[in-house]
């Protein structure tokens, strides 16, 4: 792979080498021709534990790359959008549709999309790009809870970026476990300049709806004083992603800036419109520059990024949705291969409404997302086009210094 040899490389799991030869085609729509005929004996759908599906690129030398290894030729890519096999034609949309259809009446591959349009809007006003003080290496605070499961990364990117990351598990196995908690947070709030709640499943997304275990923790009074004087005195950031996303919802921080109690119509969100659990990857498109946290991406900037939810779907009703708009607090949104905001699957996965994927307090100093850009490294998904890198830690970091 390092000498540009193997263009592509699959392993070959359940279904066999028909399955993951049909998954490569389906991801990149090229198709396949197979050069031999093929037999029963040649154990097209048999399991492999250790094998490989290779694409070689042109000039590679099998018999030289393989030379003492078990191997077998099967054929090469084609372009015409279909998979030759025995003097076979089947063609890749067919195919397709045979392995999404199977169960999708009990496991649909995509939410309904329903008929209202998404906004398209870009907000060009810009918030606080920097801090007061200037300070070289910032604190990110990052508490861990029975369930959190994203916090290496989030550690691991705001590192990258030149923060302090500090990571601090919640304990709530017994009282004194909770109170002791609750006063080593305090302590930790009051020396970080970033507050981060990382993804994961808190309290196993329970008593019905994720987040809320993460937002009673912080309406105790003494972290939500802490809290409070880490934003208005001390001017903090606040990230969340995912999991983070959905407490600081439930907590009010998002959309209003401060803890506060909700109102039945507050925006909120739920489950996904799918009905389950979604894993994808989106479009995301950056439409405000109000937010310091989106400092580092231009305008109208698209970005692939990793989602994992079962209750990822944005919702709130008009004239709330209309004020955030208008406010530029609506940060991101997902889009289509063209860049357009959309309430059409498998685009905007979850169903979220006009499309938001991220969403910011007034100032934009709040920041709650549902897409994991914490999980992009270098050299990750190579094979999805498009720009994985979000900047928003870099510029976290950046406000600071």
């Amino acid at each position: 792979i390092k000498e540009g040899k193997i263009a592509a490389a699959a392993t070959v799991n359940e279904g066999g080498v028909a399955a993951a030869l049909s998954k490569m085609c389906f991801g990149n729509g090229l198709g396949f021709i197979f050069s031999r005929f093929i037999t029963a004996a040649d154990g097209l759908f048999v399991l492999q534990p250790g094998g490989f599906l290779l694409e070689l690129n042109g000039g590679a030398e099998p018999e030289e790359l393989f030379a003492g290894l078990d191997w077998m030729p099967l054929g090469e890519t084609d372009g015409e959008g279909r998979i030759e096999i025995n003097g076979q034609i089947i063609g890749l949309d067919e195919a397709r549709r045979a392995w999404e259809g199977a169960l999708s009446d009990i496991f649909p591959a995509c939410c309904p999309s329903g008929d209202q349009p998404a906004k398209s809007y870009l907000y060009e006003s810009a918030g606080p790009r920097k801090h007061a003080v200037r300070i070289a290496r910032p604190r990110i605070f990052i508490p861990v809870f029975p369930g959190t499961n994203c916090e290496y990364d989030t550690a691991r990117a705001f590192g990258a970026a030149g923060g302090q990351p500090e990571i601090f598990v919640v304990r709530n196995r017994t009282t004194s476990d909770i109170i002791n908690s609750v006063q080593a947070m305090a302590r930790a709030i009051g020396r970080a300049e970033i507050i981060a709640l990382a993804g994961g499943f808190s309290a196993a997304d329970e008593p019905d709806g994720s987040g809320k275990f993460i937002a009673t923790m912080f309406r105790n009074p003494r972290l939500k004083e802490a809290v409070a004087e880490f934003l208005e005195k001390r001017g903090g950031l606040m990230l969340g992603i995912c999991n983070g996303f959905q407490a600081l919802i439930k907590l009010g921080l998002l959309p209003y800036g401060e803890i506060t109690e909700l109102l039945p119509d507050s925006p909120t969100l739920t489950f996904n419109a799918i009905g389950r659990h979604v894993s994808t990857v989106c479009g995301t498109k950056v439409v405000s520059c109000l937010s310091p946290w989106l400092a580092l991406d231009e305008l109208g900037t698209v970005h692939k990024v990793a989602l994992s939810s079962g209750e990822g779907r944005f919702f709130a009703g008009g004239d709330h949705l209309e004020r955030l708009f208008a406010a530029g607090q609506v940060a991101t949104q997902y889009v289509d291969n063209d860049g357009l905001p959309t309430m059409l699957a498998p685009y905007n996965p979850n169903g979220s409404v006009m499309a938001v994927e991220g969403l910011t307090s007034p100032d934009g100093r709040i920041f709650g997302k549902m897409c994991h850009s914490e999980r992009w490294i270098p050299g990750l998904m190579k094979n999805i086009p498009g720009d994985k890198e979000q900047k928003i830690f870099k510029a976290g970091v950046n406000y600071f210094e």
